[in-house]
């Protein structure tokens, strides 16, 4: 019968507690707490906060935890209270079975200082557990001739408490035959035996019924009980015997499955059912049982589970063996295990940074790590390396635990991150081993500061560069990383000619790019040296700095300047002599000149540019001397003028002149003579021609200013009666617009090609035609056919247009240079017609003074509407001056520069049209009017 265990109550643990005194002990460096089992989750266990000397606000910040090797965590830290507390319900008999002290050992691990504090916390027992029997009922054969004083060995009883709370004693119910012994064994185990006191009589009863009681020494006490029948059986006098009393077997834990481990026999003389054995197992252990099989026919002891040197190292168990009438023979039989190496090591991370600073010192902690075998002896011996030539090593602290600490001073620039590789390998044969790896990151300081690949640098700017131009780009490297490695530039303050050096050049604070903030002059100074400064953004920060020097480039900005001959106010040079009885070769004087560049750009040639008498002079190309180049004559000018060029070799070349006057007589009261006998005629000659000059222009710009306004004017008048005519009905849409009729002159149009004006004309008609009157001779404007034609301004190809690329205006062509008067059509003054056959336009300034005359008034009477112009029709009026032979066909024919907005032609004569030829451009081929009309 099996008693239900029964539970303490929270009173009997409590009180229990306080007799045992839950106290702390601080022996051999542990600290030691008692608890009872079977308590419930979160019970006090003691104050560990206390005994670490803590507080309990510091576990989280110093990261106090417990380090257990142990499938189940059974104890927790209580952060609020820094107590230790129970994870769960603790079950002693679980945890320790039949030891007589069941101690639970872990660490607490203090992680900021990574250092272990081993706690021992003993598990004390309480009765839970009730005496058991392996079988409730057992069935026992017993001949009738069995003699008094006959021992029979009963089955155990077991309880898994320890100390009085385990089994204690045994009773056997009350019967006339049997009495029970109880044996005291080797190792204190009580083997209970039922004794025959008295003979069995089969016929007077064949079966006895018994109880077997097992009780422990709890409070309050629990008991067992195991029900036994004897049967009594007619006489077998021959009892089994084993051929050992003992067996013995050793066999390794990688054993397979269902091998025949042990076989034990024992034999029987009798015969016959009497003489058959059967084996069963005897008083074994619940859990043997499962892992043992036994064969109840051979004897032999087989594995039908797998061994585990690490679970149980022997089996002890007791084989019955049993024939057909009942005798009994019982022996005893012990398998121990063998290890073999079969457990790697086991490799723990207790605790572990991930990230080191590289500026920690040798032997700072990296990791706590646990090293555990489960393999005994030299199977269970394990060794801890790390591989690879790495700053880095281990220091073992107890047989199972190694601190990974630095071995020398980091440096993240040459490394910046580490694997480390941690091996744990046993001793067992062949040798087992298990690697794990740590990936530790080495952290920046800033112990570097920005280098400059060189020590200093040159760079070059043409002077005269735009403000705000770039030259040289400065660039640091920092061989740390993030913001350590951040570099600034900025410059170090100078002054260049009392300016702030700020004031010239400024320097990019991120890229280093240099920048002028000025135009340099080559001329105010050559070079600049500049110190640049590169910091990083470190804590604290490092910088170092470079030397620039920056060259300044000379261009050729500078014209010579002329030292000698000096100018004076009025901008005369003065007068140099050379006499007439000079020699080739002669010096006059020397022009003297400098040139504020340097270099190519300061060499200096001189030349000869304009002389009044050509081939007098020449000038040394290199030295500036003048001199004579022949022997002077008589017939040479007394006064002579040079202009002398100074030029560089620079690109583009620059220059200067000076007009330098050489008087050739052989003293100066001479020269002075003869000056002032020459200068007051040409003075009254050139006033007179600036006089006229300034009258005549004054003159044609108002003629033509007049002419525009009345141009201006026509247009708004045929505009207003076109407007006018559109208003009464639109009758005149396809007449030709007969008020729009314009004369064009061709003393006019010489007049506007003299002065370089283009005149666009329309009639505003609506088919945009030009109409001129018919004349009355064959060299008027336009012709009578040229005049009936709807299309004339179209004629023109469009290609005339086209050759310039301009989309709207033609350009203005040259006059003709080419033609020519005869004899009887030369112009001049009346009754002159002498000279060349070839004669050209008159050159005469007073002939050219009425010639314009002549042309202005022209003008006035096209501005009027006049079609008569003064002379009749094709005379311009000219015939009144240069006699009748002189008409519009001797004048050069513009028309074909005056263009009609709207239309693709120019105008153009009559005979270029009859001859079907377009007019031709200002490079001289156009043919002669007179030839034509000749023809």
């Amino acid at each position: 019968m099996v008693i239900r265990r029964k539970r303490p109550s929270c009173s009997e643990l409590y009180l229990l507690c306080f007799f045992l005194g839950l106290s702390l002990e601080a022996w051999a460096g542990k600290i030691r707490y008692v608890v009872p089992e079977e308590t419930e989750k979160a019970f006090f266990v003691g104050n560990i906060a206390e005994d670490l000397g803590l507080q309990p606000q510091e576990f989280k910040e110093r990261g106090v935890r417990i380090v257990s090797r142990g499938r189940t965590q059974l104890f927790a830290l209580n952060p609020r209270s820094g107590s230790l507390v129970t994870a769960d319900r603790i079950d002693r008999e679980e945890l320790c079975a039949q030891r007589a002290r069941c101690l639970v050992n872990f660490n607490i691990l203090v992680e900021d200082k990574m250092k272990l504090f081993p706690v021992e916390v003993e598990i004390i027992d309480i009765n839970d557990n009730t005496p058991q029997f392996q079988l409730e009922e057992v069935e026992f054969k017993m001949n009738e001739i069995t003699a008094p004083g006959t021992r029979i060995p009963l089955p155990f009883g077991q309880d898994p408490d320890v100390g009085m709370n385990s089994l204690q004693s045994y009773q056997l119910s009350s019967n006339p035959h049997f009495s029970l012994d109880v044996q005291q064994g080797t190792d204190g185990s009580q083997h209970p035996e039922m004794v025959l006191q008295s003979p069995l009589d089969r016929e007077e009863k064949a079966m006895h019924h018994l109880l077997l009681t097992a009780s422990d020494g709890g409070s309050p006490v629990r008991s067992g009980t195991l029900h036994i029948r004897v049967r009594v059986v007619d006489a077998n006098d021959n009892p089994p015997a084993f051929t050992q009393a003992q067996y013995h077997m050793s066999v390794p834990e990688n054993v397979p499955l269902g091998t025949q481990l042990l076989m034990v026999k024992a034999t029987d003389p009798d015969e016959g059912a009497n003489g058959e054995v059967s084996y069963s197992f005897h008083n074994i252990d619940h859990k043997i049982a499962h892992i043992f099989q036994l064969n109840s026919y051979t004897g032999e002891i087989s594995n039908k589970e797998a061994l585990d040197y690490e679970e149980h190292k022997s089996y002890p168990m007791e084989i019955q063996a049993q024939d057909g009438a009942g005798l009994m023979a019982r022996a005893k039989v012990l398998v121990k295990v063998l290890d073999i190496n079969d457990n790697a090591p086991e490799v723990t991370m207790t605790s572990v940074t991930t990230a080191v600073p590289e500026n920690s010192p040798p032997g700072a902690i990296i990791a706590l790590i646990s090293v555990h075998d489960q393999d005994s002896e030299e199977n269970g011996d394990t060794t801890c390396s790390i591989a690879g030539n790495i700053p880095f090593k281990l220091e073992k602290l107890d047989e199972n635990y190694y601190h990974l600490v630095t071995e020398r001073t980091l440096d993240r620039e040459l490394t910046s991150r580490y694997n480390i590789t941690v091996t744990a390998a046993d001793h067992g044969t062949p040798a087992l081993y298990t690697e794990t790896h740590i990936s530790l990151q080495v952290t920046d300081i800033n112990d570097n500061p920005p280098v400059f690949p060189q020590n200093s640098y040159s760079t070059f700017i043409l002077e005269n560069n735009p403000r705000g131009a770039s030259f040289f780009s400065a660039i640091a490297y920092d061989a740390d990383s993030n913001e350590n490695a951040l570099v600034t530039y900025s410059l170090v303050e100078d002054t260049i000619q009392g300016m702030p050096l700020s004031s010239y050049v400024s320097i990019n604070s991120d890229t280093g790019v240099l920048y002028a903030l000025r135009s340099f002059d080559y001329e105010q100074f050559q070079d600049l040296q500049l110190r640049v400064i590169a910091c990083d953004s470190g804590d604290p920060p490092l910088s170092s700095n470079v030397s620039i020097s920056l060259f300044v480039l000379d261009q050729n900005d500078n014209a010579p300047e002329i030292l000698y001959p000096v100018l004076t106010t009025d901008g005369s040079t003065g007068v140099e002599l050379a006499p007439r009885s000079a020699e080739p070769g002669y010096l006059v004087t020397k022009v003297v000149a400098v040139d504020r560049d340097s270099g190519q750009n300061a060499w200096l040639s001189y030349h000869l540019l304009k002389a009044s008498e050509p081939g007098l002079f020449q000038v040394g190309l290199h030295t500036g001397e003048v001199r004579t180049a022949r022997a002077l004559l008589d017939r040479d000018a007394l006064k002579q003028s040079l202009v002398v060029a100074v030029q560089d070799h620079g690109q583009p070349p620059l220059s200067a002149t000076v007009t330098l006057t050489v008087a050739i007589a052989d003293s100066i009261p001479d020269v002075l003579a003869d000056l002032g006998s020459l200068e007051a005629p040409r003075d009254s000659q050139a006033s007179d021609l600036t006089l006229y000059l300034v009258v005549a222009v004054a003159a044609v710009s108002c003629v033509f200013l007049a002419f525009v306004i009345v141009l201006l004017a026509l247009r708004l008048r045929r505009w207003h009666a076109s407007r006018l005519l559109q208003a009464a009905g639109g009758g005149l849409l396809g007449a030709p617009a007969s008020a729009s009729q314009f004369v064009g002159v061709d003393g006019v149009r010489a007049f506007l090609q003299t002065y370089s004006h283009e005149v666009s004309l329309t009639a505003g008609s609506r088919e945009s035609h030009v109409i001129f009157p018919q004349p009355n001779y064959a060299d008027t404007l336009l012709s009578q056919e040229s005049c009936g034609k709807k299309d004339f301004l179209s004629a023109a190809p469009q290609s005339l247009l086209e050759e310039k690329g301009e989309e709207t205006f033609s350009q203005q062509a040259p006059p003709n240079t080419d033609w020519r008067f005869s004899q009887a059509q030369r112009p001049g003054t009346s009754g002159s017609q002498n000279g060349d056959e070839t004669g050209t336009w008159p050159n005469n300034q007073f002939d050219t003074e009425m010639l314009q005359a002549m042309i202005l008034a022209s003008a006035s009477e096209a501005a009027d509407g006049s079609s008569t112009l003064g002379g009749g029709a094709g005379t311009m009026g000219l015939s009144a001056r240069y006699g009748p032979q002189f008409t519009l066909q001797h004048v050069p024919d513009y028309r074909q520069n005056v263009y009609i907005p709207g239309s693709n032609a120019t105008l153009t004569n009559a005979a270029g049209k009859r001859d079907g030829k377009a007019p031709a451009g200002g490079n001289g081929s156009k043919k002669k009017s007179g030839k034509k009309e000749k023809k």
